[in-house]
């Protein structure tokens, strides 16, 4: 996974902890997994475009 490791996942999470409070870290996860949808819904919906000009022509 990106050449992180488990030790690095913890460390980065420690700091966003510190960074932002336990209180913010469920509003952060939404907000990341809202961006992470649409980022993906968005390179879907490119490929799927990608894959109509072929078919056409």
């Amino acid at each position: 996974m990106f050449g992180i490791g488990w030790g690095e996942l913890i460390l980065i999470f420690l700091v966003i902890l510190l960074l932002f409070g336990a209180k913010k870290l469920p509003e952060i996860g939404r907000a990341l997994g809202k961006g992470i949808r649409e980022f993906k819904r968005s390179i879907k919906e490119i490929e799927d475009e990608e894959d109509n000009k072929k078919d056409i022509s």
